[in-house]
């Protein structure tokens, strides 16, 4: 079982190091590490550096706290027209998420995505990339929101862990 393991890991390797990338089937975003992880049947074959909102620790509870959700959600739309360079929505809130709000008192908010850079500030991505600025959302460079656009199908289930 081990060798069929090793041979399945290896073949990608190989594979991603030609050009070719299989089918990513989930992504991962592990916050403590600031990468997000594009699988293909739970192997990461892609990483990128990410930034997030001034207060990354701890999930989201409501519109404006400035965190990153946590938890198992889906990537649900593809927003092309933004401020931001490109966008893929995640599907927070959740029920749980709304639930939580409601018992609160407190609106979760909706409109968590991974992104590009605000639209006119590209260039700068070498600088932005190095803090946490935007509002709860995930942040790349715009090529590699380029790249993560074109792996990635709306259905997609991503996990953001702590």
């Amino acid at each position: 079982m081990w060798k069929i393991v090793m041979l399945i890991i290896s073949l990608l390797v190989s594979a991603n190091c030609f050009g070719f990338t299989p089918k990513i089937d989930a992504v991962l975003v592990k916050k403590s590490e600031k990468r997000l992880y594009l699988l293909a049947q739970g192997i990461p074959v892609k990483e990128y550096k990410v930034v997030f909102g001034p207060k990354p620790t701890g999930h989201k509870q409501k519109v404006g706290d400035e965190r990153t959700p946590e938890g198992k959600y889906i990537l649900d739309y593809k927003k092309e027209k933004s401020v931001f360079y490109k966008a893929i929505h995640i599907s927070y809130p959740n029920e749980k998420d709304k639930a939580a709000a409601k018992l609160s008192g407190v609106n979760p908010g909706n409109a968590i995505m991974i992104h590009g850079q605000r639209n006119g500030l590209g260039s700068r991505s070498w600088l932005n990339q190095r803090f946490n600025w935007t509002d709860g959302c995930i942040a790349v460079t715009n090529q590699e929101m380029d790249e993560i656009w074109r792996l990635i199908h709306v259905g997609t289930p991503i996990e953001i862990q702590p």
